[in-house]
């Protein structure tokens, strides 16, 4: 996390975070580092539906279609979180950690959504563990994936 904000404040371009099965770990993350506020607008943690529906205005047909585990939700999460936070990037999460199986996907499915410069990543993983291992394996993919974005421009 270090390198990333480490990125984004020298080259001055704000991010924001929308956060669901990850309930603000990458907010934790970010915002623990010294100095993050010249660039670090915020996080929302829309863990229910609902929030995804009346805070981030994701339309309900959407949600009823894909689920909220989806490469649909994922993407607009980036893209009204970027929105709501007038930031030069945002990173949106959304997955099953598990237990059981949600929406008939399986316990480890994650999207991650990166809305910058105008366009839209969606990036899909499977991963294994627990709960925690989940949601932090997701974080760091998070992290490796803005990464790639900055650094390839």
């Amino acid at each position: 996390m270090d390198e990333l904000a480490n990125y984004l404040i020298d080259h001055k371009i704000s991010i924001s975070s929308v956060e669901s099965f990850t309930v603000g770990g990458f907010a934790n993350m970010i915002g623990s580092i010294s100095g993050i506020s010249a660039v670090y607008k915020g996080s929302l943690v829309s863990y229910q539906t609902c929030i995804k529906r009346d805070v981030l205005h994701i339309d309900e047909n959407i949600i009823e279609q894909y689920g909220v585990v989806s490469q649909e939700v994922a993407g607009l999460m980036a893209v009204q979180g970027q929105k709501m936070f007038a930031s030069d990037l945002c990173i949106s999460f959304t997955g099953n950690a598990g237990p059981t199986a949600m929406e008939g996907k399986p316990v480890g499915l994650i999207f991650i959504g990166i809305a910058y410069q105008g366009l839209l990543h969606i990036f899909r993983y499977e991963l294994s563990g627990t709960r925690e291992d989940i949601k932090t394996q997701a974080i760091f993919k998070g992290i490796e994936r803005i990464l790639h974005l900055l650094k390839e421009k």
